[in-house]
């Protein structure tokens, strides 16, 4: 992978506990906490959102076999930060406080995402 591209990756602005909307795709729509974040891939895992069956055997770890839903990873660039004020996706901006700290905010309405 070509340095250009991580460095694009490794800079998006979505954190683990964010809540998203998804903005393209069959799941275009669906909001959702975000469980997981893969820089380097693209990656992102969604709550309730991109649901797949996995098929599993009984095995040590699992006792029960059977049909088993979870959430698959989307492409990061398919989701965008949900606006706290309007409920709406919205762009995120960085703001340096007066007392140094680096904070998001919401390009829409101008508000601190935390």
């Amino acid at each position: 992978m070509s340095e250009a591209i991580v460095q694009v990756l490794r800079k998006s602005r979505i954190k683990k506990g964010d809540t998203v909307i998804v903005i393209s795709g069959r799941e275009r729509g669906k909001s959702g906490k975000v469980l997981s974040v893969d820089r380097v891939a693209g990656r992102i895992v969604v709550e309730k959102v991109n649901i797949i069956k996995r098929h599993t055997k009984p095995n040590q770890q699992v006792k029960q076999g059977g049909i088993l839903e979870r959430e698959a990873p989307l492409n990061i660039a398919k989701v965008m930060l949900s606006c706290p004020v309007t409920q709406k996706p919205t762009r995120i901006g960085i703001r340096t406080l007066d007392d140094g700290r680096r904070v998001r905010f919401s390009k829409k309405s101008n508000e601190t995402v935390e």
